[in-house]
């Protein structure tokens, strides 16, 4: 899809029709009781409720989340799209569909901690061989007979290392085992991994789709060969994202190219100020070359969201603390991709091997450029003491 595809499509797809007039949003639609005329028309509609545009009953969804599945599924190039109620929800259930007892997982060492956590906790208790990977390095060797999938994300949580997805699915592809990517960083805006080669992508509709940190929602979007087993398990586990989250999502999808631009440009110039800064060390951006896969960002990516790293010098813990509570414009907060600007200090197992300083994470919301850099400023002489 061309960018000016994408933006029209962004426009006018997944919108309401009518004979005569017509609606130009979604209304909240709210149901769960579906009825049927004849006993046969149930039981077509029983038949087929797995399948996107089948009302059946209102956890199948409904004329607002076909639409919006349809829209999602072209905007990624995938056979089909399905809904769930957040992010997390989105991994887990793809996980859980494509791993059984006994088989072997590879998941990248740079995943988002829920999706770790997710695989060293439940996964493991079902008896699923759980194998990180470096994802800079290759993972031909590392993969077995009982592979049943390949975990990525790009650019790494927290450290922002971009992989190489076409390389890891050609490895992955030459076995026939799937690729799962996470592109909640990216978004279809920014990155169609399905075009890459990935099997299935799945990302948090929380942060960039619906923009403004008021719903939960997760995405999968699939090829033909994956996509009705992940429907089928998101389904049976009676996932769902509600009425609510739909119609923002629908309502956010409308200026999602605008808000990315705005970001991508937003992060590389704050990111670009705080390297300049004689407290940071390092900043962790995929659009800056000294970011590890940079090169793959380059490729595969056509813009960056406002997320990004720094590593600053090292410091006493309290007075990184102080530097941290001293930011007025910037909230502390775990999520991102909505219209504030947000910190969160991290650490892992990554972050760790990549400076002596404390790592903090920035979102760069849709504030005043000048103001946030003055917040850092004035919030810098509690770092120095």
């Amino acid at each position: 899809m061309t960018k000016t595809n994408l933006a029209d499509a962004l426009v006018h797809g997944a919108r309401p029709g009518g004979p005569v007039g017509k609606q130009v949003n979604w209304p909240v639609e709210l149901g769960s009781t579906v009825v049927f005329s004849t006993l046969e028309e149930f039981e077509t509609a029983k038949e087929a409720r797995f399948e996107n545009g089948t009302p059946y009953y209102g956890r199948y969804g409904n004329d607002a989340t076909f639409s919006l599945e349809r829209l999602l599924a072209e905007l990624d190039g995938a056979h089909g799209a399905t809904l769930t109620s957040s992010g997390v929800s989105a991994i887990t259930s793809t996980l859980l569909a494509l791993a059984r007892p006994g088989d072997h997982l590879l998941v990248a060492d740079n995943l988002y901690g829920n999706t770790r956590a997710f695989c060293d906790g439940l996964l493991v208790s079902m008896n699923v061989d759980i194998e990180p990977f470096d994802p800079m390095e290759s993972i031909g060797e590392k993969i077995r007979p009982s592979t049943c999938a390949v975990m990525a994300e790009a650019p790494g949580s927290g450290t922002f290392e971009v992989c190489d997805l076409p390389e890891i699915v050609r490895q992955a592809n030459e076995i026939g085992v799937p690729v799962v990517f996470d592109n909640t960083w990216g978004s279809p805006v920014f990155c169609n991994p399905l075009n890459l080669g990935a099997d299935v992508v799945v990302y948090s509709g929380s942060k960039h789709l619906c923009g403004h940190s008021d719903a939960m929602l997760g995405v999968i979007a699939a090829t033909e060969k994956y996509h009705s087993r992940i429907r089928r398990t998101v389904m049976s586990l009676g996932d769902k994202p509600g009425a609510q989250e739909v119609f923002l999502a629908l309502r956010g999808l409308r200026t999602l190219k605008m808000r990315m631009e705005h970001q991508n440009k937003a992060g590389i110039d704050m990111a670009s100020w705080l390297s300049d800064l004689p407290e940071v060390d390092r900043v962790l951006h995929p659009a800056f070359d000294s970011c590890p896969g940079h090169e793959n960002w380059k490729r595969d990516f056509s813009g960056a969201a406002g997320l990004f790293s720094i590593i600053f010098k090292p410091c006493p813990e309290a007075n990184f603390r102080a530097f941290v509570d001293a930011l007025t414009c910037f909230g502390i907060g775990v999520s991102w991709g909505g219209y504030e600007s947000l910190v969160l200090p991290m650490t892992s197992e990554r972050s760790r091997n990549l400076g002596q300083g404390p790592l903090l994470r920035f979102n760069i919301g849709f504030d005043d450029l000048e103001t946030l850099k003055a917040d850092v400023t004035q919030a810098l002489e509690f770092l120095q003491g």
